[in-house]
């Protein structure tokens, strides 16, 4: 009788389970969060005066991405093309292509107007002001 080490045991603990989240995918875990695979993934900061979103699609041609806001919602859309070369057979393949479709709510004071997007080095930014009327301000209090 064969026995299995703690070692080969977790091993194949782990095995199942990364199988497991390939054939179903993970469920989000949490209000904000997203399931496993979505691409391309997100990067999201702010600060008092705007909101910065950085979109990772490395190897993508910048003209070919459709970003839009509406309201409060920015949809970044497009295609990944990945295609072996001439004669390859694939035996595994890791790297997301195809068609993608991600929507992003936004805080509720952002400008719609002043919204700017770059693409360098597979990173799209989108930077989105917010509202100047909305931010806070000091106000001097005079004795």
């Amino acid at each position: 009788m064969a026995f299995l080490s703690t070692t080969d045991l977790f091993d194949q603990f782990g095995r199942i389970q990364r199988d497991l989240d390939a054939l179903f995918g993970t469920l989000p875990i949490g209000i904000r969060a997203m399931a496993a695979g979505s691409y391309p993934p997100f990067n999201i900061g702010s600060t008092p005066k705007q909101v910065d979103v950085y979109v990772f699609a490395a190897g993508m041609d910048p003209q070919k991405l459709d970003v839009s806001l509406e309201q409060n919602l920015l949809t970044i859309a497009g295609e990944r093309v990945s295609e072996p070369p001439e004669g390859v057979q694939i035996y595994r393949s890791e790297r997301f292509s195809g068609q993608f479709k991600r929507v992003l709510a936004l805080p509720e004071d952002i400008d719609p107007d002043k919204v700017n997007a770059s693409y360098k080095d597979g990173v799209l930014h989108i930077t989105i002001q917010r509202k100047e009327e909305l931010q806070s301000r000091k106000i001097e209090v005079k004795a």
